[in-house]
């Protein structure tokens, strides 16, 4: 009788300790104070050597920035795919233990122009209420001009309806209101905080897999084994690469990319006005264009492009000196003001057309920089392109797929539709009973995603090159397309839908 007290017992206890590990685990994944904006962790922390090929993942996420964290979101809100096994690979220390993020700190200079589209499907997910919560600012005005004062555009929410033209949000904003998004769901998920080493396809043996219930999918096939430089290892049906443009995945996997280095460098940071910003700004100067975009209470983000040395240079400027070169850069500076006596307003485009142009559509000076108010951060910029985005067990999305130039701000917003567009086919490949590795299914990802991807790419890399040269004609051929899209409402309209992540070409409609 003893005896068998005493087993019980034992078996009490041994119960005890595995639930506390268990709890631990996650609790210190999660043990961070919410003040402040602080965010817990989202999901199990996995302890060293995890491996079981007998019961792998559904789906292995590489990177768990952005893009990634869009992916996962999307995945643990759909009736078919939240019940998915899934395991995020990031040794960003945010992804497991949340971010931080102080009101009364300046703006982070790493920022993103979101559009209504993008909007739309963060709300469809749970996940715009997170960033309404933070800094973020609406723009229902834009305005785009150039250097030589013969053109201009200005483009206003009103025109086509809406109540704005996008918002620019800081990137840690974006992907902490991802983060507790995904801590406010019952997805299994589990946090690989590490970073990719190898990959492998293993055959799999079928007879380990019976009883299998994680997802209900075809169990047939390969699996990808997934080996992480501290030492652990899993398995997983569907690897996705969303680890940025210098992609793990994309050269482990053998995908062959397109690009070009443009030959500039791009300086962003953040400055402070005396007034609000509520309109953003664009100008084409000859080295590159410099955007001034609001990003909340009197601050602003610079994203300017320039050669490589000239933003070394003015890196390294004293910050008066630097805030001088912007203000110059945005008014007088390069050539004169459009409208004005020296450069011929309108041009032909005004004799077919209302010239009355109401106070909204006249040109404005952006609000003067007062100071600088962040670090200036220097990155290079070129153009690179996946010629493909998947093969069996393996697709790509966002950065590791595609870069383009930041001229628009599209390319956050190319792989946040990259991210619901595949969670949307992978749910669709299980209403049908597909298996989500299947190279057919993953092919109908990529062909959708490709073409708008591709389009967006060459309408960015041709104004690109359109204001990389300075030369007579052609500065009268551009001013003709600003004052083209100024004076004709319909190719206005068309712009702005477009931009806004209407997959319509900007033609007349």
């Amino acid at each position: 009788m003893n005896s068998l007290i005493i087993r019980r017992n034992l078996a009490e206890s041994i119960k005890r300790l595995k639930l506390s590990q268990r709890t631990l685990c996650t609790d210190a994944a999660a043990k961070v104070s919410s003040s402040n904006g602080a965010q817990p962790g989202n999901g199990r922390v996995a302890q060293p050597n995890f491996s079981n090929k007998s019961n792998p993942y559904d789906i292995a996420i590489v990177g768990g920035g952005m893009v990634g964290m869009a992916l996962a979101c999307s995945l643990a809100k759909m009736p078919l795919t939240k019940h998915l096994k899934v395991a995020i690979i990031d040794s960003n220390p945010a992804v497991s233990n949340g971010l931080s993020i102080k009101k009364e700190d300046p703006p982070d200079p790493r920022v993103s122009t979101v559009t209504s589209a993008t909007i739309s499907l963060f709300k469809d997910i749970g996940a715009w209420k997170y960033v309404e919560q933070n800094r973020h600012a609406y723009f229902d005005q834009m305005q785009v001009w150039d250097y030589t004062g013969l053109g201009y555009t200005r483009y206003d929410a009103r025109d086509v309806h809406k109540d704005s033209l996008g918002c620019v949000v800081e990137n840690k904003v974006l992907h902490s209101s991802l983060l507790s998004c995904m801590q406010n769901t019952d997805f299994q998920k589990t946090i690989y905080p590490s970073r990719l080493s190898t990959m492998t396809l293993q055959p799999r043996n079928l007879s380990m897999g019976v009883g299998s219930t994680s997802s209900g999918l075809n169990e047939q096939g390969n699996l990808a084994k997934l080996d992480l430089i501290d030492g652990n290892s899993l398995y997983a049906k569907l690897v996705v690469g969303a680890d940025g443009s210098k992609s793990r995945v994309r050269e482990l996997a053998g995908f062959k990319t397109t690009g070009w280095s443009y030959s500039q460098n791009a300086i962003i940071c953040t400055v402070e006005h005396s007034v609000e910003n509520r309109c953003a700004w664009q100008r084409f100067l000859p080295a590159g264009p410099i955007a001034l975009l609001p990003i909340g209470d009197n601050f602003s983000n610079i994203v300017w492009t320039m050669k490589p040395k000239e933003a070394t240079d003015r890196k390294l400027k004293a910050e008066d000196e630097f805030v001088k070169d912007v203000n110059y850069a945005l008014d007088y500076g390069f050539g004169p003001h459009p409208g004005s006596s020296t450069s011929g307003g309108g041009g032909i485009f005004s004799l077919f057309t209302n010239a009355n142009l109401s106070a909204n559509d006249c040109f404005k000076v952006p609000p003067k920089v007062l100071k600088l108010v962040s670090e200036r951060m220097v990155f290079p910029l070129s153009l690179m392109h996946a010629n493909n985005y998947a093969s069996k067990h393996v697709v790509l999305i966002g950065d590791a797929a595609h870069t383009v130039h930041p001229l628009a701000g599209q390319g956050v917003n190319l792989g946040f539709g990259d991210a619901f567009a595949l969670s949307r086919i992978i749910s669709e490949g299980i209403a049908v009973g597909r298996d989500i590795a299947e190279v057919s299914l993953l092919k109908k990802y990529e062909a959708e995603r490709k073409s708008a991807n591709v389009t967006m790419m060459a309408i960015l890399d041709g104004f690109q090159k359109a204001y990389s040269v300075d030369f007579g004609p052609l500065n009268v051929i551009r001013a003709a397309a600003f004052n083209g899209a100024q004076y004709f409402p319909p190719l206005k309209r068309s712009i702005i839908s477009y931009a806004s992540g209407d997959q319509r070409l900007p033609i007349f409609s």
